[in-house]
């Protein structure tokens, strides 16, 4: 008498096809990370020490922003459009930095617009501490 034998049906899972695309994926990422460029503000945080001081012949603008959006620059009341012509004719100087103080509520909408205008014109910047 003939009989079959019933096959068996494996329960055991087949990682190859798994890693195969694990590995695709790791490559991706690894070439895509590397095409990224960071666009990003030259901005010097409050808090981080240089070792190099700032030279006497850097050309400052202080501008201060309170807390109703309302721009301060070199001591007297400014609009933006004015800051921005300022800081389009500091790029024109090799070594000028804006130094932007905002206060402790201001909205965080008036603070970016400097820095837009300050990265868009090639100005450095540096952001001191609230007040």
């Amino acid at each position: 008498m003939g009989l079959k034998k019933k096959s068996k049906v494996s329960a055991q899972f087949n990682m190859s096809s798994l890693t195969d695309i694990i590995f695709l994926l790791l490559i991706f990422f690894i070439l895509t990370s590397s095409l990224v460029v960071p666009n990003a503000l030259n901005l010097q945080l409050p808090g981080k020490k240089s070792n190099t001081s700032t030279p006497s012949k850097t050309r400052t603008t202080q501008v201060f922003v309170d807390t109703k959006g309302k721009y301060i620059m070199d001591g007297s009341s400014a609009s933006f459009k004015r800051i921005d012509q300022k800081i389009k004719s500091l790029r024109k100087e090799d070594k000028a930095i804006v130094v932007l103080t905002p206060s402790t509520k201001t909205p965080n909408q008036y603070v970016v617009k400097i820095l837009d205008s300050a990265f868009r014109h090639g100005v450095s910047i540096k952001l001191t501490d609230p007040r």
